[in-house]
């Protein structure tokens, strides 16, 4: 059965992905709610200058050294990128254009001179093959393992550990980096721990689905979760479940119309992200219009109670508290008089006899409790 899944090469596209995805998912969550996503595209670059000096030193393309290269190059782009700003005359986000055309420009340049007849180029370190995975693989037993999905698997388990052991350290770091000082966690060297392991996750990945693909993944899936909900754990639920969706959904997509999987993949990303960004129970369009209408009609109600009891009980009632007068001085149209009313008698605030509007008993304490805010609290003491 194993080795029908390992020979499978659709199964192992879409596993593939799908490890990057959740691998990155678990670094750029926390990236994300730090506002350091584009760091994650800094790395995603910087990484071919780290990769060329390994190949130059040892003349190895892939293994733990390049991880560890690639990841030293991540760390490069992040202490370059606080040097910067800590002369206080660039912002962290103009440091960050600095610093990585910078590395990559220089990789890019050791590439062209020194590995031309080498398998390392550019192509393959942004957009990758991920429909070739299945292709380079290692025998571990009786199995053929792809290779990618051995340093997914192992990057995947290595950030999932991490997050796990140090979740709430890096969860106060996080949202409060002064007290996480205060209290000795170290929020800096947790910082660059995550640093660390982005880049790590990148020149895993890089093989496989190339940088650009990594960093859909890093940035898209954790700020889709955001805009679904405020629960951190939650967050790291939905984005694995939209990198894993985004994984099958790509490849299938790209089979059916013959174009880029990795490509198809990431702009699934970008299409959940527009699902989350209309239809979000919280911060989506369509739920923000809904309540800003439902707010809008309460305050119609609201309106129209503090208005009639403004005139409850004086000369000029009969003359006011009448629909006709909404209009005038309410500036409502007839129809809208006519909504606000029917509305307003479904909660059963105000009761109607002939054109004359008269407040209930529930009506009358709204309209109080506009008028005198003050009025429940005082009377809850007493």
């Amino acid at each position: 059965m194993l080795a029908a899944l390992f020979d499978n090469p659709a199964a192992m596209i879409m596993l593939v992905g799908a490890l990057v995805g959740i691998a990155s998912t678990l670094v750029g969550t926390f990236l994300v709610l730090r506002g350091n996503s584009m760091l994650s595209d800094a790395i995603g670059h910087a990484i071919v200058f780290g990769i060329v000096i390994v190949w130059l030193v040892t003349h190895q393309q892939s293994g733990p050294l390049q991880i560890l290269g690639a990841a030293l190059t991540g760390l490069l782009t992040v202490v370059l990128t606080e040097l910067l700003v800590s002369t206080r005359r660039v912002k962290q986000d103009a440091a960050i254009g600095l610093v990585f055309p910078v590395l990559f420009s220089i990789g890019v340049l050791l590439l062209n001179l020194y590995a031309r007849d080498v398998h390392i180029d550019t192509h393959t370190v942004l957009l990758g093959e991920i429909g070739f995975v299945w292709l380079d693989t290692v025998t571990l037993g009786e199995y053929r393992v792809p290779q990618a999905l051995l340093s997914m698997g192992a990057m995947t388990l290595l950030n999932a550990a991490f997050v796990g052991c140090f979740f709430k350290e890096l969860k106060l770091a996080t949202f409060d980096e002064g007290l996480a000082r205060a209290l000795g966690l170290a929020p800096g060297l947790l910082f660059h721990g995550l640093l660390l392991l982005t880049s790590g996750t990148a020149v895993a990945a890089f093989d496989a689905v190339g940088a650009v693909l990594f960093v859909a993944f890093v940035i898209v899936p954790p700020a889709t979760a955001y805009l679904l909900t405020d629960r951190l754990w939650l967050m790291f639920v939905y984005g694995i479940l939209v990198s894993i969706l985004s994984s099958i959904s790509g490849y299938v997509l790209a089979v059916a119309w013959d174009v880029s999987i990795g490509g198809m993949m990431a702009v699934m990303t970008g299409a959940f992200l527009l699902v989350a960004f209309l239809a979000g129970p919280r911060y989506g369009v369509v739920a923000q219009w809904f309540r800003r209408r439902g707010q809008r009609r309460l305050n119609e109600i609201r309106t129209l109670a503090v208005h009639l009891y403004n005139h409850e009980g004086s000369p000029e009632q009969h003359e006011e508290n009448v629909t006709r007068a909404l209009r005038e001085h309410l500036l409502w149209d007839d129809a809208k008089a006519r909504r606000v009313v029917a509305r307003s008698r479904e909660q059963a605030l105000i009761e109607r006899n002939g054109e004359a509007l008269h407040l209930t008993p529930g009506g009358r304490e709204l309209a109080r409790e506009i008028l005198e805010p003050g009025r429940r609290a005082t009377d809850g003491q007493g």
